[in-house]
Protein backbone atom coordinates (compact mmCIF):
# COMPACT_ATOMS: atom_id res chain seq x y z
CA UNK A 1 0.00 0.00 0.00
CA UNK A 2 1.46 3.35 -1.05
CA UNK A 3 1.64 5.96 1.70
CA UNK A 4 -0.55 8.41 -0.21
CA UNK A 5 -3.35 5.82 -0.28
CA UNK A 6 -3.66 6.12 3.49
CA UNK A 7 -5.02 9.65 3.01
CA UNK A 8 -7.69 8.66 0.48
CA UNK A 9 -10.61 8.24 2.91
CA UNK A 10 -10.02 11.18 5.22
CA UNK A 11 -7.31 12.54 7.50
CA UNK A 12 -4.57 10.00 8.24
CA UNK A 13 -3.57 9.34 11.83
CA UNK A 14 0.18 8.65 11.95
CA UNK A 15 1.49 7.66 15.39
CA UNK A 16 5.17 7.22 16.28
CA UNK A 17 6.83 4.84 18.72
CA UNK A 18 10.47 3.90 19.10
CA UNK A 19 10.86 0.25 18.13
CA UNK A 20 11.98 -1.83 21.11
CA UNK A 21 10.89 0.64 23.80
CA UNK A 22 11.15 -0.52 26.56
CA UNK A 23 11.78 -4.06 25.30
CA UNK A 24 11.17 -6.09 22.17
CA UNK A 25 8.01 -8.03 23.10
CA UNK A 26 6.22 -5.16 24.84
CA UNK A 27 7.01 -2.85 21.95
CA UNK A 28 5.42 -5.26 19.47
CA UNK A 29 2.25 -5.20 21.59
CA UNK A 30 2.28 -1.41 21.78
CA UNK A 31 2.67 -0.88 18.03
CA UNK A 32 -0.13 -3.35 17.30
CA UNK A 33 -2.36 -1.46 19.78
CA UNK A 34 -1.93 1.69 17.68
CA UNK A 35 -3.41 -0.03 14.65
CA UNK A 36 -6.38 -1.19 16.72
CA UNK A 37 -6.84 2.43 17.80
CA UNK A 38 -7.13 3.62 14.21
CA UNK A 39 -3.62 4.29 12.92
CA UNK A 40 -3.45 4.66 9.14
CA UNK A 41 0.36 4.72 8.96
CA UNK A 42 2.80 3.96 11.78
CA UNK A 43 6.18 5.64 12.10
CA UNK A 44 8.71 3.33 13.77
CA UNK A 45 11.78 4.93 15.26
CA UNK A 46 15.06 3.12 14.68
CA UNK A 47 17.07 4.55 17.58
CA UNK A 48 20.24 6.52 17.00
CA UNK A 49 22.54 7.69 19.77
CA UNK A 50 22.33 11.37 18.76
CA UNK A 51 18.65 12.12 17.95
CA UNK A 52 19.06 15.84 17.28
CA UNK A 53 15.45 16.51 16.28
CA UNK A 54 13.95 14.96 19.39
CA UNK A 55 12.91 16.41 22.71
CA UNK A 56 13.52 14.72 26.07
CA UNK A 57 10.53 12.37 25.83
CA UNK A 58 11.68 10.66 22.65
CA UNK A 59 15.35 10.93 23.60
CA UNK A 60 14.53 8.85 26.68
CA UNK A 61 12.63 6.36 24.53
CA UNK A 62 15.68 6.05 22.31
CA UNK A 63 17.85 5.33 25.36
CA UNK A 64 15.42 2.67 26.59
CA UNK A 65 15.34 1.06 23.16
CA UNK A 66 19.12 1.04 22.79
CA UNK A 67 19.52 -0.43 26.27
CA UNK A 68 17.00 -3.07 25.26
CA UNK A 69 19.29 -4.18 22.44
CA UNK A 70 17.73 -2.49 19.41
CA UNK A 71 19.99 -2.37 16.35
CA UNK A 72 19.28 -2.05 12.60
CA UNK A 73 19.34 -5.84 12.25
CA UNK A 74 17.02 -6.24 15.23
CA UNK A 75 14.78 -3.50 13.83
CA UNK A 76 14.23 -5.43 10.61
CA UNK A 77 13.37 -8.53 12.66
CA UNK A 78 10.95 -6.40 14.65
CA UNK A 79 9.16 -5.23 11.50
CA UNK A 80 8.84 -8.81 10.27
CA UNK A 81 7.38 -9.88 13.63
CA UNK A 82 4.72 -7.16 13.71
CA UNK A 83 1.15 -8.22 13.02
CA UNK A 84 -0.19 -5.05 11.39
CA UNK A 85 -1.62 -4.28 7.97
CA UNK A 86 -1.07 -0.51 7.80
CA UNK A 87 2.00 0.98 6.07
CA UNK A 88 5.15 1.34 8.18
CA UNK A 89 7.61 4.22 7.93
CA UNK A 90 11.12 4.02 9.37
CA UNK A 91 12.19 7.21 11.14
CA UNK A 92 15.93 7.25 11.70
CA UNK A 93 19.16 9.13 11.07
CA UNK A 94 21.26 8.95 7.95
CA UNK A 95 24.38 7.51 9.56
CA UNK A 96 22.56 4.25 10.29
CA UNK A 97 21.24 4.07 6.74
CA UNK A 98 24.55 4.93 5.10
CA UNK A 99 26.69 2.49 7.11
CA UNK A 100 24.41 -0.55 6.88
CA UNK A 101 25.74 -3.43 4.80
CA UNK A 102 29.16 -4.22 3.40
CA UNK A 103 29.45 -1.11 1.22
CA UNK A 104 28.73 2.46 2.32
CA UNK A 105 25.68 4.08 0.83
CA UNK A 106 21.91 3.88 1.34
CA UNK A 107 21.04 1.14 -1.15
CA UNK A 108 21.62 -1.96 1.07
CA UNK A 109 19.53 -0.49 3.89
CA UNK A 110 16.69 0.49 1.56
CA UNK A 111 16.72 -2.90 -0.13
CA UNK A 112 16.48 -4.68 3.22
CA UNK A 113 13.78 -2.32 4.46
CA UNK A 114 11.69 -2.97 1.37
CA UNK A 115 12.08 -6.73 1.78
CA UNK A 116 10.62 -6.68 5.34
CA UNK A 117 7.70 -4.37 4.53
CA UNK A 118 8.82 -0.80 5.22
CA UNK A 119 7.03 1.65 2.89
CA UNK A 120 9.04 4.81 3.44
CA UNK A 121 11.53 6.84 5.48
CA UNK A 122 11.73 10.01 7.52
CA UNK A 123 15.36 11.07 7.99
CA UNK A 124 15.48 14.29 10.06
CA UNK A 125 19.19 14.99 9.60
CA UNK A 126 19.32 14.52 5.81
CA UNK A 127 19.15 17.81 3.86
CA UNK A 128 17.17 17.62 0.64
CA UNK A 129 20.23 18.95 -1.18
CA UNK A 130 22.17 15.80 -0.21
CA UNK A 131 19.35 13.28 -0.59
CA UNK A 132 19.82 12.16 -4.22
CA UNK A 133 21.42 8.77 -3.35
CA UNK A 134 18.66 7.88 -0.90
CA UNK A 135 15.98 9.19 -3.26
CA UNK A 136 17.41 6.99 -6.04
CA UNK A 137 17.44 3.91 -3.80
CA UNK A 138 13.87 4.57 -2.70
CA UNK A 139 12.79 4.91 -6.33
CA UNK A 140 14.53 1.64 -7.21
CA UNK A 141 12.73 -0.33 -4.50
CA UNK A 142 9.42 1.55 -4.56
CA UNK A 143 9.65 3.32 -1.20
CA UNK A 144 8.65 6.85 -0.26
CA UNK A 145 10.92 9.53 1.18
CA UNK A 146 9.20 11.91 3.59
CA UNK A 147 10.74 15.27 4.44
CA UNK A 148 10.08 17.61 7.35
CA UNK A 149 9.12 21.20 6.52
CA UNK A 150 9.67 23.69 9.36
CA UNK A 151 7.64 26.89 9.84
CA UNK A 152 10.64 28.85 8.54
CA UNK A 153 11.25 26.72 5.42
CA UNK A 154 10.66 28.70 2.24
CA UNK A 155 12.15 29.79 -1.07
CA UNK A 156 14.65 27.56 -2.86
CA UNK A 157 15.00 25.23 0.11
CA UNK A 158 11.27 24.57 0.16
CA UNK A 159 11.28 23.98 -3.59
CA UNK A 160 14.11 21.47 -3.28
CA UNK A 161 12.35 19.57 -0.50
CA UNK A 162 9.12 19.39 -2.45
CA UNK A 163 10.97 18.09 -5.51
CA UNK A 164 12.32 15.19 -3.44
CA UNK A 165 9.38 14.35 -1.18
CA UNK A 166 6.91 11.53 -1.75
CA UNK A 167 4.21 9.81 0.28
CA UNK A 168 3.46 12.82 2.47
CA UNK A 169 5.23 15.89 3.76
CA UNK A 170 5.78 16.15 7.51
CA UNK A 171 4.70 19.68 8.43
CA UNK A 172 6.45 20.78 11.63
CA UNK A 173 3.83 22.68 13.63
CA UNK A 174 6.33 24.67 15.68
CA UNK A 175 10.03 25.43 15.92
CA UNK A 176 12.20 23.41 18.27
CA UNK A 177 12.27 19.72 19.06
CA UNK A 178 9.50 17.16 19.45
CA UNK A 179 7.36 17.07 22.59
CA UNK A 180 3.72 16.99 23.64
CA UNK A 181 2.18 20.44 24.13
CA UNK A 182 -0.94 21.81 25.78
CA UNK A 183 -1.91 24.02 22.83
CA UNK A 184 -1.81 24.06 19.04
CA UNK A 185 0.76 26.31 17.41
CA UNK A 186 -0.64 29.32 15.58
CA UNK A 187 2.05 28.74 12.92
CA UNK A 188 0.23 25.66 11.61
CA UNK A 189 -2.24 27.46 9.35
CA UNK A 190 0.40 29.60 7.68
CA UNK A 191 2.63 26.55 7.14
CA UNK A 192 -0.22 24.69 5.45
CA UNK A 193 -1.06 27.75 3.33
CA UNK A 194 2.54 27.87 2.12
CA UNK A 195 2.26 24.25 0.92
CA UNK A 196 -1.23 24.48 -0.57
CA UNK A 197 -0.09 24.37 -4.19
CA UNK A 198 1.95 21.17 -3.79
CA UNK A 199 0.12 17.98 -4.71
CA UNK A 200 1.22 15.77 -1.82
CA UNK A 201 -0.58 15.04 1.48
CA UNK A 202 0.35 17.34 4.35
CA UNK A 203 0.60 15.70 7.78
CA UNK A 204 1.19 17.97 10.79
CA UNK A 205 3.29 16.92 13.76
CA UNK A 206 5.20 18.33 16.78
CA UNK A 207 3.08 18.91 19.87
CA UNK A 208 -0.26 17.19 19.16
CA UNK A 209 -1.43 15.38 22.30
CA UNK A 210 -5.24 15.24 22.36
CA UNK A 211 -8.32 14.72 20.24
CA UNK A 212 -9.05 18.42 20.50
CA UNK A 213 -5.63 19.23 19.05
CA UNK A 214 -6.22 16.75 16.21
CA UNK A 215 -9.60 18.32 15.50
CA UNK A 216 -8.16 21.83 15.28
CA UNK A 217 -5.21 20.78 13.12
CA UNK A 218 -7.39 18.98 10.57
CA UNK A 219 -9.99 21.75 10.60
CA UNK A 220 -7.20 24.15 9.62
CA UNK A 221 -6.50 22.09 6.48
CA UNK A 222 -4.11 19.27 7.39
CA UNK A 223 -4.45 15.96 5.56
CA UNK A 224 -3.16 14.05 8.57
CA UNK A 225 -1.74 14.26 12.08
CA UNK A 226 1.54 12.85 13.41
CA UNK A 227 1.69 12.08 17.13
CA UNK A 228 4.74 10.81 18.97
CA UNK A 229 5.56 12.24 22.38
CA UNK A 230 2.06 11.92 23.84
CA UNK A 231 2.14 8.19 23.04
CA UNK A 232 5.74 7.71 24.17
CA UNK A 233 4.75 9.36 27.47
CA UNK A 234 2.31 6.50 28.06
CA UNK A 235 5.06 3.95 27.46
CA UNK A 236 7.39 5.82 29.82
CA UNK A 237 4.76 6.11 32.54
CA UNK A 238 4.07 2.40 32.35
CA UNK A 239 7.72 1.43 32.46
CA UNK A 240 9.55 0.80 35.71
CA UNK A 241 12.59 3.08 35.99
CA UNK A 242 15.80 1.19 36.43
CA UNK A 243 14.37 -2.14 35.33
CA UNK A 244 15.06 -1.91 31.60
CA UNK A 245 16.00 -5.10 29.81
CA UNK A 246 19.53 -5.23 28.41
CA UNK A 247 19.00 -8.25 26.20
CA UNK A 248 15.98 -7.11 24.22
CA UNK A 249 14.63 -10.65 24.44
CA UNK A 250 12.30 -10.55 27.43
CA UNK A 251 9.92 -7.94 28.80
CA UNK A 252 11.60 -6.98 32.07
CA UNK A 253 10.74 -3.29 32.20
CA UNK A 254 7.41 -3.58 34.02
CA UNK A 255 8.17 -5.31 37.31
CA UNK A 256 7.29 -2.17 39.31
CA UNK A 257 5.23 -0.47 36.62
CA UNK A 258 2.13 -1.26 34.61
CA UNK A 259 1.89 -4.57 32.81
CA UNK A 260 2.25 -4.35 29.01
CA UNK A 261 -1.46 -5.03 28.38
CA UNK A 262 -2.45 -2.05 30.52
CA UNK A 263 -0.03 0.18 28.63
CA UNK A 264 -1.29 -1.18 25.30
CA UNK A 265 -4.88 -0.43 26.31
CA UNK A 266 -3.97 3.16 27.19
CA UNK A 267 -2.19 3.58 23.86
CA UNK A 268 -5.20 2.22 21.99
CA UNK A 269 -7.53 4.56 23.88
CA UNK A 270 -5.48 7.68 23.11
CA UNK A 271 -5.01 6.56 19.49
CA UNK A 272 -8.78 6.24 19.11
CA UNK A 273 -9.31 9.69 20.63
CA UNK A 274 -6.80 11.23 18.22
CA UNK A 275 -8.29 9.52 15.17
CA UNK A 276 -11.82 10.52 16.16
CA UNK A 277 -10.68 14.10 16.73
CA UNK A 278 -9.18 14.21 13.26
CA UNK A 279 -12.43 12.97 11.73
CA UNK A 280 -14.44 15.61 13.63
CA UNK A 281 -12.04 18.25 12.34
CA UNK A 282 -12.67 17.11 8.78
CA UNK A 283 -16.44 17.39 9.26
CA UNK A 284 -16.03 20.96 10.51
CA UNK A 285 -13.69 22.11 7.77
CA UNK A 286 -15.09 24.93 5.61
CA UNK A 287 -15.74 23.82 2.03
CA UNK A 288 -13.15 24.83 -0.53
CA UNK A 289 -14.35 27.58 -2.85
CA UNK A 290 -15.05 26.27 -6.33
CA UNK A 291 -12.33 26.99 -8.84
CA UNK A 292 -13.28 28.89 -11.96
Amino acid sequence: MALEDAFADGPAFIPYLAAGDPDYESSLEYVEALERGGADIIELGLPFSEPIAEGPTIQNAVVRSLKGGMTPTRFFEFVEDLDVSVPLVCMTYYNLIYRYGDDPGPRPFVEKAASVGIEGFVVPDLPAEESDPLRAACDEFGLDLVFIVAPTTQGERLERIMEQVSGYVYVQARLGTTGAQTDVSDQTGSSLDRLADYDVPKAVGFGISSGEHAERIVRSGADGIIVGSALVDIVAEGTSAGNQTTSGDVAQGHENGDDPKTVADRLETLARELKEGAMVGLSQRPPHPERT
